[in-house]
């Protein structure tokens, strides 16, 4: 192995450290909080490392938010043999478990950022809406195939129970950590899979 093979090699390697490390204090500090120092600290790098891999503060959050996205198990809407309905339900199970799992220290990292940045940064601001659609739209099409089973009411909008799902579970995360507690998060559960999801 070459000396620059091996150079590459450990680039590449403190690149993925600070990308990880990026994501976990956007997630629990903020971006406005969150300084490169921060970072580079997390991932156990020299400051003036983070420069080598990003350009700014705000292309790491856009990595961040990628890696965040990939985190969220869409997977799970579309596993096999399961219910619709039931689907959905593990998939915010498993999101409201990282809630817990957390202390309520952590959010959801698109809505975070779209209260806090997307006012001030238009690549955010669209990174962000471009996430909030893509999930939107594979809540939609869950629900679609649940009304299709006959499992949902015919009349409901199915288009606008999704975006009415992922506006709920945002705001029920802010008041889980505003609480310290899970009691948003079992008021979601019950409006949303007993009441409208009925």
């Amino acid at each position: 192995m070459t000396f620059e093979v091996v150079v590459r090699m450990a680039r590449a390697s403190k690149r993925e450290e600070i990308a990880q490390a990026a994501l976990e204090q956007f997630r629990t500090r903020g971006f406005n909080a969150t300084g490169i120092s921060d970072i580079t600290s997390a991932a156990g790098a020299p400051k003036g490392s983070f420069y080598n891999h990003f350009a700014s503060k705000e292309e790491s959050v856009l990595e961040a938010l990628s890696r965040y996205a990939a985190g969220l198990r869409f997977d799970m809407l579309d596993t096999p043999g399961r219910p619709a309905l039931e689907r959905l339900r593990a998939h915010f199970e498993f999101l409201s478990a990282d809630t817990v799992d957390s202390g309520f220290a952590r959010g959801c990292l698109v809505g975070n950022l779209g209260a806090e940045v997307a006012d001030h940064s238009e690549e955010i601001r669209s990174a962000v809406q471009g996430g909030f659609q893509r999930w939107a739209t594979r809540i939609r099409q869950v629900l679609t195939e649940a009304k299709e089973a006959g499992e949902l009411n015919a009349a409901l909008d199915v288009e606008e129970a999704a975006l009415f799902i992922l506006s709920a579970w945002e705001g029920t995360l802010i008041a889980a950590r505003a609480d310290k507690s899970s009691a948003p998060l079992d008021a979601f559960f019950r409006m949303v899979f007993e009441v409208l999801l009925r």
